[in-house]
């Protein structure tokens, strides 16, 4: 199932919460609290990633139902509430529709505001991208900027994964929220390794998630040591595809981006408020334009340089940003600048001078690598205007730039650099540990660190460099070196080290969080219950009324290849005191499983619950936990029992053949999924009973496209029906409809008479009450 493997966790039946509401405001700006502390009986701060920087908790919940709707009181947050639709969708199945009326209860509420309080007075950072998000008997996200609203649309969205199984349901309080440093980052070299316009995609919107909002694409590069040092042989690549014949066989043949594609790219970063600053790497690192033109190469074409004692290659370069710089969205471009040879600085310098002021000319700021103190041992005669990214101290640390005047972004590469699979730069993943306990975006090492108040600092970035070109891997397998700390970097740049949270806690959320709504080929890579050698699996009703039984059975397994002792499994009800283990122990064979049953009343708010196993394997101790729920519906009508969640329901048609909207949803008792028809009023959907019954009502809940006008009909074999009660003018709500059915019967059927809307029949829930012949 696609959203179970990327948030990491199995999306089932959700629970329905009435909501709870207590006043819970905060005060923003200069004075706001570090960590406000949570009164007893409050909720919790929501264990979201970033941290949150302030949280006042209320109490009790806000479950979404699919009357919530998106209000939109500002046309600049348009953007930002189509994407929030598409993901509500897809976390909770609930499509609520984006509106300008007046928002009322268990409404998402967007919202812009100049003079919004949203974060300390005077933080232009804050003023930009802070938020606040106030979950009260409705949502409301309001921020000075829309970009602001959208990272309060993924906390909102992070705060309903967290409470996976259940769906679309948020603690009630309130959270002042915003980042400590402006670029908060992650390169991609694609130059040396193509990964498809899906993948690099869906890296921003990963980022995204996690509240980074810089994504560096490197866009050419090449093999470091070529065979026999013969540049001839030597794997390169560019990755822009223009049109232009003067450019014709400039971009790689084994991918390159089209001006479709990256328009693409930047619509899809543009949703997610990710801003692609595209990188063409030159004077070095230039293998694909000498392989294009062997005249622009030192050494008579023998190289990976450009030969800067040649105006055409200057010219050249020139041109190629003309032709591409108006592809780019950012209002930054990266031109590259790192290890060019020492001894011929004065070329570089100009080159560097005249390569800034030429993209600044077409409209753009200018981004570099550092490297003025193995080049030059100083900043001076080199243009002023430009951000550098300090990658290495001894090229040119974080601390000498700024002291130079420059504007920089940490990017270490002791720190920070992922080569995959290779002996150096972190092949096998970052060190997240000592990122958790040690790092922030103003630590460079080497004597090299800055204020973290440094007006000059602008933020951090991550970067992965595809060095080793012949190295079998995939995108999934970078994926698996990013993903253990991409949470983490993004959470220590936004809000810094948190007392009291430590970092096993910490990835603990990231693991839950997976990687996001809307991602298609990336999966997360951090949960893997068959390693545990003992991972549980659950079964329990669907759906039960309030106050009935629930009968939940855990399956344990042994899946590993030694066996395991077994010695407890425990139930545990949130919301109520842990059901009495069964302290029962168990010799498990590599392949075996056992059994264990528990059974408790449904309250309201207690049908989720997690059973966790606990045993040895070998020496070590092992344990796995498994976590579900039941729908807890409204008791039925007195002296009646709810029918139709063991039944089979079958319809007339499903819109589009869609399975999402197949009759079997009409008695999953999941108000957020539904079964919709065709666009004709002549269709119907039933519930075959599980034995037959006498019935005296049914409940329907429709979404808006409901019948104006339907028969309630029942039957004993399904080919012959009983009108048993007709409805001339539906609430298009809830409707309650008392039957006048005689004698047990089978069969339950809402056939429709007249359509509401131009499209067809959409029915939530269809109960049948009555009592079992």
């Amino acid at each position: 199932m696609r959203v179970a493997r990327r948030f990491g966790a199995v999306l089932t039946t959700g629970l329905v919460v009435a909501a709870m509401t207590v006043p819970a405001g905060t005060t923003a700006g200069a004075s706001l609290p570090d960590r406000p502390e949570t009164v007893a009986g409050t909720n919790p701060e929501p264990a979201v990633v970033p941290a949150l920087q302030t949280w006042t908790g209320g109490r009790g919940d806000l479950t979404l139902r699919p009357s919530s709707r998106i209000v939109v009181l500002d046309d600049g947050l348009d953007d930002v509430a189509t994407q929030l639709r598409a993901d509500v969708a897809e976390l909770t199945h609930l499509r609520p529709r984006i509106v300008t009326s007046r928002p009322r209860a268990g409404d998402i509420v967007l919202d812009l505001d100049g003079d919004a309080d949203v974060g300390p007075g005077g933080d232009a950072v804050a003023a930009r991208e802070g938020y606040r998000l106030d979950v009260q008997d409705r949502v409301r996200i309001v921020s000075r900027t829309d970009t602001g609203v959208f990272w309060g649309t993924r906390t909102m969205l992070q705060m309903m994964a967290e409470r996976f199984p259940e769906r679309g349901v948020l603690p009630v309080g309130e959270a002042v929220d915003w980042p400590n440093v402006a670029v908060r980052g992650f390169m991609l070299d694609v130059g040396r390794r193509w990964f498809g316009e899906t993948y690099v995609q869906d890296m921003a919107r990963v980022m995204s998630w996690y509240k980074l909002n810089t994504f560096q694409v490197h866009l050419n590069d090449n093999e470091i040591f070529p065979e026999n040092d013969d540049w001839s042989t030597a794997q390169s690549a560019f990755r822009l595809a223009s049109d232009d014949p003067e450019l014709a066989g400039l971009a790689a043949e084994d991918g390159s981006f089209t001006r479709a594609e990256w328009d693409e790219l930047e619509d899809v970063a543009a949703a997610h408020h990710v801003t692609v600053v595209p990188e063409i790497d030159s004077p070095a690192h230039s293998r694909a334009f000498i392989e294009f033109d062997p005249s622009l190469g030192l050494d008579g074409g023998d190289s990976d340089h450009l030969d800067l004692s040649k105006p055409e290659t200057t010219a050249f370069m020139k041109d190629v940003f003309t032709e591409f710089t108006p592809w780019f969205r950012s209002p930054t471009v990266h031109i590259g600048l790192d290890e060019y040879p020492r001894e011929l600085e004065p070329d570089y310098r100009e080159y560097a001078n005249a390569l800034a002021a030429h993209v600044r000319s077409l409209g753009k700021d200018v981004r570099a690598w550092g490297s003025l103190s193995v080049m030059a041992g100083g900043a001076d005669g080199y243009d002023k205007d430009v951000e550098m990214v300090s990658w290495n101290n001894g090229w040119y640390g974080g601390r000498t730039a700024i002291d130079d005047g420059y504007p920089v972004v940490n990017a270490n590469d002791a720190t920070l650099y992922i080569v995959p699979f290779a002996d150096y730069y972190h092949g096998h993943g970052l060190d997240g540990r000592w990122l958790y306990d040690q790092w922030e975006p103003h630590v460079f090492g080497g004597g090299q660190d800055v204020d973290p108040d440094d007006p000059l600092l602008l933020g951090a970035m991550s970067a992965v460099w595809n060095d080793l070109v012949h190295e079998d891997y995939d995108g999934q397998d970078v994926y698996g070196l990013v993903e253990p700390t991409f949470g983490l970097l993004a959470h220590r740049m936004w809000r810094g080290p948190v007392a009291g949270l430590a970092y096993d806690d910490f990835m603990g959320r990231v693991e839950r969080l997976g990687v996001g709504p809307g991602v298609d080929e990336l999966t997360t890579t951090l949960l893997d219950p068959g390693d545990l050698g003992l991972p549980v699996t659950l079964s329990a009703p669907r759906v039960v009324g309030e106050g009935d039984d629930v009968t939940v059975t855990a399956t344990i397994r042994n899946t590993g290849t030694i066996p395991v002792s077994l010695r407890e499994t425990t139930l545990a009800v949130d919301g109520a005191e842990p059901l009495v283990g069964d302290a029962r122990p168990e010799r498990l064979a590599p392949g075996g499983s056992t059994e264990r049953t528990w059974t408790f009343a449904a309250g309201a708010d207690k049908a989720s619950f997690t059973v966790t196993a606990t045993g040895k394997r070998g020496r070590n101790d092992t344990s796995a936990s498994a976590r579900s729920s039941v729908a807890v519906v409204e008791a039925a009508p007195p002296g009646t029992v709810h029918l139709s969640f063991d039944g089979v329901a079958t319809a007339s048609s499903v819109e589009g053949g869609l399975d999402r909207l197949d009759a079997r949803h009409v008695n999953d008792g999941d108000l957020g999924t539904r079964w919709a028809s065709d666009y004709s009023d002549d269709q119907w959907v039933q519930v075959e009973l599980a034995q037959p019954s006498d019935v005296s009502a049914v409940r329907l809940f429709w979404e808006e496209a409901c019948a104006e006008r339907f028969v309630v009909q029942t039957s004993v074999d399904g080919e012959t029906w009983t009108d048993s009660a007709t409805v001339d003018e539906s609430t298009c709500a809830t409707d309650d409809v008392e039957l006048t059915a005689s004698g047990p019967v089978s069969f339950v059927r809402v056939q429709g008479v007249e359509r509401a809307t131009s499209y067809g029949y959409s029915l939530h829930e269809l109960w049948v009450f009555g009592n079992p012949a």
